[in-house]
């Protein structure tokens, strides 16, 4: 019987109260004397933080802003409190503390990036769930995970099939790496239809319940996009051995080809404490608390190609890789300005797309060498972004601005 005791890790969640955080801390609940919860980090959803805290009895909890830790401590007991902290140097900090092995990565955005990055230079297994962390710093990130020897399980479905079936060989011997995609709420939406959605008409995903960003970025297909930059820097595959297929049933997360024509899937429910478990547990395998496939049920499974003239932005991802640099971190600024001025009622639904790729050409080429420099580059294309937003309503904004602004047009005609 294993030593409990002994094979314990301890963890560091960074985003505690989002919905992997939240799925991290039930995978830690189901599997006691596993893992021990060494510090929480959370935004500003202070409520559910200090329910975590009384359940989970970490050491220290860090909040985004400084303001928050009196409202925090106003929540919990008098005793027994743990270290409270707040800003990005306690992320950090309580990200290569020598009480901890793992951390599991799953802050929204690029407020994760330092403290990842960090982690990965201490050998510190790293559960990756945050996408910024290689869309934005992916060459730095993987040379310290090569220099360091540490160990990068990524969690998102798609990245942790696609861990599982290259077990079957040696990397070597792949030679695609097939991502599905479940084709988000437009899959068969026309073209012509797609100016007139509004975001609640967006933010209905057919198959997983995220947050607003990753759901808008999943019904432009920019997600999978993402996905592939991902994947390019987690498997060393080339571009062009990453294919992306519209699979709608979402029970095929991945696929990898090898040389003699054998695929090999990855196939589980749609739950992510499967992939989160196996993230803090490989390489073992345990009992997972997630449905299983009754294989007796009939199923029809579809796998078709995706459209790129109508979902531009995932031939952008494709585009950014081969451009190189800071591209791809650009790409994500952007996108994530485009998606909240979306979400804001200030672009329609294809804008978006076009103020990315304006933003990718108005940006010149750069190489980061530090995490402050891509920093750096992400408040630039941030800026840039909103630039182009601002300087094309009239064309980019809600339709009764655009018909404005071209009968302004036609009248100065």
């Amino acid at each position: 019987m294993i030593d409990q005791v002994m094979s314990q890790r301890n963890l560091t969640i960074l985003g505690s109260t989002g919905s992997i955080g939240a799925n991290t801390l039930d995978v830690v609940r189901q599997n006691p004397g596993r893992f021990g919860v060494f510090a929480l980090v959370a935004g500003r959803n202070i409520s559910l933080l200090a329910q975590q805290i009384q359940e989970f009895n970490p050491q220290v909890a860090v909040v985004e802003a400084a303001e928050d830790v009196d409202r925090l401590r106003a929540l919990l007991p008098k005793t027994g409190t743990p270290e409270l902290l707040s800003g990005p140097e306690a992320r950090v900090q309580v990200s290569i503390a020598s009480e901890i092995d793992t951390v599991m990565s799953s802050i929204v955005g690029v407020a994760g990036l330092e403290a990842t990055y960090e982690a990965v230079c201490r050998g510190k297994r790293i559960g990756l769930a945050n996408k910024e962390v290689l869309v934005s710093g992916g060459q730095l990130v993987m040379t310290a995970v090569r220099k360091h020897g540490t160990e990068l399980i990524p969690v998102d479905s798609e990245h942790n099939g696609a861990h599982q079936c290259l077990r079957a060989g040696l990397r070597s011997e792949a030679k695609k790496l097939i991502l599905t995609a479940s084709g988000g709420p437009f899959r068969t939406t026309s073209r012509e239809t797609l100016d007139h959605v509004t975001p609640s008409d967006a933010l209905k995903h057919p198959t997983w319940k995220m947050g607003d960003r990753i759901t808008i970025d999943s019904a432009t297909l920019m997600n999978k996009g993402f996905e592939v930059i991902e994947a390019h820097w987690l498997f060393d595959f080339p571009p062009e051995a990453i294919e992306v297929v519209v699979h709608p049933q979402s029970s095929v997360h991945a696929m990898v080809e090898f040389e003699d024509g054998s695929v090999i899937a990855q196939v589980s429910a749609t739950d992510m404490r499967m992939p989160i478990q196996y993230a803090l547990t490989w390489p073992d395998r345990l009992p997972a608390p997630v449905p299983r496939i009754d294989w007796a049920q009939s199923r029809h499974w579809e796998f078709h190609a995706p459209e790129f003239d109508k979902f531009p932005l995932l031939g952008l991802a494709y585009e950014s890789l081969h451009r190189g640099g800071a591209s791809s971190c650009i790409l994500n600024a952007a996108d994530e300005v485009a998606v909240a001025a979306f979400l804001d009622g200030k672009l329609r639904f294809p804008a978006i797309a076009r103020v990315v790729e304006e933003t990718l050409n108005r940006m010149p080429y750069k190489e980061p060498a530090s995490i402050a420099e891509i920093l750096e580059v992400d408040g630039d294309a941030r800026r840039k972004a909103r630039e182009v937003i601002e300087g094309n309503a009239a064309v980019f904004g809600p339709l009764a601005a655009a018909a404005r602004g071209n009968a302004q047009s036609g009248n100065a005609k």
